[in-house]
């Protein structure tokens, strides 16, 4: 009797115990409380990546989760008994050892034999001199015995200091601000992940990633803004990383003036979604167009902003146009401009949502196969997507739909009928399918 009583309060427990994990909201409870640690979905490619002989290069924004990532793939690899190692160069010591000869990595690591494989993971691998040369020298010599996984915060040192003696030896990944997924995945709201962008969500769920929505469109992914749960302190975090990008910025790529470098990002961030015209920017901020232009591939780098490039049946009339310019992240573009106020309450409410189906539509295909197509009468379509079996979709956005009307647009429509045409509101934004 006792038996059937123990197995019974047992199945109860198990009951209880998965509809706290379904639910964890409702009982207040946090899963990385109970030991469940949360991982960016780009995590598990780079894992997977772990068995191939190629170095692993995440490339990212600061503090977009790149360390922790490396932690939590040291921390995997050390469970599964694989020997490791980690170091971050803003340790000068490390550095300046590696640095002085690639060699003496070997004086920090464990010296592998022909039967063993070493994980070297290197933080920040931009700082060191010739980052290039030192991968190379250990991907040639110790090929079958190291493999290396290093990040990168700046990609003008990946384009500078990374020469093409890597070619065909490492495979870069991007680690973006959070999406919308994953904020929802690391607030516990698995749930709900899966409806994002389905149009199949039950009513309960749609109000719930709504809420979610909303705040994400105005403080964005990063990660330790995500996790705060004061607005006021999302405010003070975002704008901690934006000063500290802008002088870090100008310090690593030795900008002259890292105050008008600010200044530069702010004016664009006012300009979210309009054309680039370099010489509006000169007369606006008093520089040149070559310094323009300098501060403006910094920015591109160092993953704050992003080009999209006009569509044309013509390749070489595209090349000429002006691109239009989007933020990486929401909450830094916000910051920029000061205002924090929620979407309904915006005058720039258009360019904010157009923002984010931009970054959406980012994270799931490549930034060449997405486009804007404008003629000289103004008549604009917002994004032409190419997807990888080479179909084509023209989206408009509009903050409220009764801004769209198909006869608009006959410009498009007649010079591109098997490229069908779709309104995004911001009813639709989450709803609508990928």
């Amino acid at each position: 009797m006792e038996s059937v009583i123990l197995e019974f309060d047992y199945y109860i427990y198990l009951y209880i115990w998965s509809f706290v994990l379904l639910y964890p909201n409702i009982f207040g409870v946090c899963l990385k409380d109970k030991g469940v640690i949360v991982k960016r979905f780009l995590y598990k490619d780079i894992r997977e990546h772990l068995s191939a002989k190629q170095i692993s290069l995440i490339i990212g924004a600061r503090q977009v989760g790149k360390t922790t990532l490396l932690k939590q793939l040291e921390s995997e690899l050390n469970e599964g008994n694989k020997i490791v190692h980690y170091f971050s160069l803003e340790d000068k010591e490390i550095l300046d050892l590696l640095d002085k000869n690639a060699k003496n990595l070997l004086q920090l690591i464990y010296k592998p034999n022909k039967t063993e494989r070493v994980y070297v993971l290197i933080d920040e691998i931009q700082y060191l001199k010739d980052p290039s040369n030192f991968l190379k020298y250990h991907y040639d010599t110790y090929l079958d015995q190291i493999k290396f996984i290093v990040t990168g915060s700046s990609s003008f040192y990946i384009d500078k200091k990374f020469k093409d003696s890597l070619a065909g030896r490492k495979r870069i990944f991007e680690l973006p601000t959070l999406s919308l997924k994953e904020v929802l995945h690391f607030k516990g709201e698995d749930k709900l992940v899966s409806f994002l962008n389905s149009n199949t969500a039950p009513l309960l769920y749609t109000n719930k990633i709504k809420e979610y929505f909303y705040e994400y469109l105005i403080y964005g992914g990063y990660p330790e803004v995500v996790l705060n749960d004061s607005k006021n302190e999302k405010k003070l975090i975002l704008k901690e990383i934006r000063d500290s990008y802008a002088k870090k910025d100008a310090v690593e790529s030795k900008l002259l003036h890292h105050n008008l470098y600010l200044h530069l990002m702010k004016l664009l961030a006012g300009r979210t979604g309009n054309l680039l015209n370099i010489n509006s920017l000169t007369a606006d901020i008093q520089l040149d167009n070559k310094t323009i232009d300098h501060y403006l591939w910094v920015m591109r780098k160092s993953f704050h902003i992003h080009y999209l490039v006009p569509f044309y049946k013509n390749i070489s009339s595209e090349l000429r146009k002006m691109p239009k310019i989007f933020f990486a992240d929401l909450g830094m573009r916000n910051s920029l401009i000061n205002n924090f106020s929620s979407i309904g309450l915006r005058e720039d409410r258009g360019a904010v949502l157009e923002n984010y189906i931009f970054i959406l539509f980012k994270n799931k295909y490549n930034l060449e196969n997405i486009r804007y197509w404008r003629v000289q009468t103004k008549n604009e379509i917002d994004f032409i997507i190419k997807t990888d079996s080479n179909e084509q979709f023209a989206y408009e956005v509009k903050f409220n739909r009764k801004g769209f009307s198909m006869a608009k647009y006959k410009n498009f429509t007649n010079n591109y009928p098997d490229i069908p045409l779709n309104c995004i509101d911001l009813d639709s934004a989450i709803s609508f399918q990928i």
